[in-house]
């Protein structure tokens, strides 16, 4: 199938002789226009496979159509190559710099025409198949199942380095630049605010088998909070620039950490509104539950054993050590928990959950 050429030139020899030359191949229908102006109205009406065009015309200059055809989507993709008497480097410079492929100084023989034009569409050709092969490589990568993302991602944790943490210890603080994305192998960590007047408020309890410390490398920006283990741990540190090349070849998973990242602002959201609104009773019996939940896989109804101090469940619940003392009290009193030494055995998630 042939290609079209359109020829913007306003001298007719130059025009009318190009015009000739491109015929005579048999490979190309040949559109010509004698100023800027018509030479933009019929490259928005036939869509040439590439355009020839003279930077010093009447009407409008070469310039003016290669910035007019830039901002228009049905012609800001055909190559465009400027023909020029000027060989000043400047006028050269600043055709290239516009967004022009090529061009080619007056005069120019039948061989510098025709090489410069199978350059560019031999370039062209190249850039659609680059261009789709990407497109289907992507396609491919969104169809990632679950597996196979599980799959990639332990691929990142078993080449990380793995660092042992006490309890208490810090991963991070607010303020730290990240350089990686954590992963814990075992134990509990837990996310807190810490306020000027010493005042902490918890944000997320992490537990064996997840990722932390994503949200600040996916914003770009410095931790906004603090992370410490709630008992021993160990935690694979996987380097930011092999997550970034993992999310970039893979764009399921840079999908998978954008879901993480919009439930877990979403979480943040629905636990400040349970501060504002919740009475202090059903923000004690939240944090047990939210504890339970991080603790073991249970059904509703399952008795289940926690461990956590005081000081950690006030900062989960946002409210005072004396608070949670008699919050506990009180749900011992009915029966929804009892105590054995520093462990906490609730009877009933379900009945946690429907306390107001």
């Amino acid at each position: 199938m042939s290609k079209t050429i359109l020829i913007i030139e306003d001298n007719f020899e130059i025009r009318e002789g190009t015009a000739e030359i491109l015929s005579l191949t048999g490979e190309y229908k040949v559109l010509t226009a004698v100023n800027g102006r018509e030479g933009v109205d019929m490259a928005l009406r036939y869509c040439p496979d590439l355009i020839l065009c003279d930077i010093m015309m009447p009407e409008l200059d070469g310039y003016g159509v290669l910035y007019m055809l830039n901002k228009n989507e049905l012609t800001t993709d055909i190559p465009f190559i400027f023909l020029t008497a000027k060989s000043e480097r400047a006028d050269i410079r600043k055709a290239m710099e516009m967004g022009a492929d090529d061009y080619l100084s007056k005069p120019f023989d039948d061989i510098e025409l025709l090489n410069a034009i199978e350059s560019r569409f031999r370039k062209r050709e190249k850039r659609m198949t680059s261009q789709l092969v990407t497109d289907a490589v992507k396609k491919a990568n969104l169809r990632l199942s679950e597996d196979e993302q599980n799959y990639l991602l332990q691929d990142l944790v078993k080449e990380a380095r793995v660092k042992r943490l006490k309890k208490k210890q810090h991963i991070y603080e607010a303020g730290d630049t990240p350089h990686f994305i954590f992963y814990l192998l075992e134990g509990k960590i837990r996310s807190f605010l810490l306020y000027q007047d010493g005042r902490e408020l918890s944000t997320a309890i992490h537990i064996a088998d997840s990722f932390l410390g994503y949200e600040a490398l996916l914003l770009n920006e410095q931790y906004n909070d603090n992370a410490e283990a709630l008992e021993d741990c160990e935690v694979a540190l996987i380097p930011k620039e092999r997550f970034f090349e993992l999310l970039y070849n893979k764009p399921a998973i840079a999908s998978k950490f954008i879901t993480l990242l919009s439930g877990n602002i979403r979480e943040k959201e629905e636990q400040m509104l349970g501060f504002a609104y919740d009475t202090v009773r059903k923000r004690v019996a939240n944090a047990l539950v939210h504890v339970a939940e991080k603790s073991a896989s249970t059904n509703e109804d399952d008795e289940i054993t926690i461990r956590i101090s005081r000081d950690d469940l006030a900062a989960l619940a946002g409210t005072a050590n004396e608070t949670i003392s008699r919050m506990l009290a009180d749900f011992k009193d009915e029966k929804l928990i009892t105590k054995m030494g520093n462990a906490i055995v609730i009877s009933s998630i379900a009945k946690l959950k429907a306390i107001r």
